[in-house]
């Protein structure tokens, strides 16, 4: 189990996801993007850079 921004404690296997905007892609949560996941758009630096 991992805890959440709010501290809640969450199953792995139910993590939220989101569609890149770039590649369109579904990707899962990730702890580094705790504190901003509502502005995250895309899986990774290089989509990114490719814009979306």
């Amino acid at each position: 189990m991992v805890k959440n921004a709010n501290g809640e404690r969450r199953d792995k296997a139910n993590l939220p996801q989101k569609i890149c905007a770039a590649c369109r892609r579904p990707f899962v949560w990730r702890k580094k993007w705790a504190r901003d996941w509502e502005n995250v758009r895309f899986c990774s630096d290089r989509c990114r850079s490719a814009g979306g």
